[in-house]
């Protein structure tokens, strides 16, 4: 990644903006999602200063950044092994899907690795996880 994009994408990270819902500081049920306020009398739908700014054209992020994750990579979504094949190291990097099972990401994940991929949402697998052979063989030694 060159040194442009990343200067872009500090610059995309700085003038984000986060758009509160109308009433959000003052009911507890109200998430903080984005909804266009449609009162009559609200001050946030009239642009009153103080009632938070909305979603306008002039908070959208540099073109050549636009969808890229913050690492600078394109994310790509992959649902089986097969999908990795095709994919650039150098400007994309892999999620896996959630409803991916563990069986499954273990070898997505290998896969990953033997092609240079980075993957944005690894998880510890079980073989990563299990303990070397020789410290089980020592436990039941010291059973006896």
């Amino acid at each position: 990644m060159d040194g442009e994009t990343k200067r872009l994408i500090r610059v995309r990270a700085a003038k984000r903006a986060r758009f509160h819902r109308s009433g959000y500081g003052t009911k507890k049920q109200l998430s903080d999602s984005w909804r266009r306020p449609r009162g009559l009398h609200s001050k946030q739908r009239q642009h009153r200063k103080a009632k938070g700014a909305h979603p306008t054209p002039g908070y959208g992020s540099p073109v050549a950044v636009r969808g890229l994750h913050p690492s600078g990579y394109e994310d790509v979504l992959v649902h089986n092994p097969a999908e990795l094949e095709g994919l650039d190291p150098a400007t994309q990097a892999v999620r896996i899907a959630g409803a991916v099972g563990m069986k499954k990401r273990e070898q997505m994940q290998a896969r990953a690795a033997e092609l240079g991929l980075k993957v944005l949402n690894p998880k510890e697998t079980a073989r990563s996880a299990a303990p070397e052979t020789g410290t089980e063989e020592a436990e039941e030694e010291t059973d006896e």
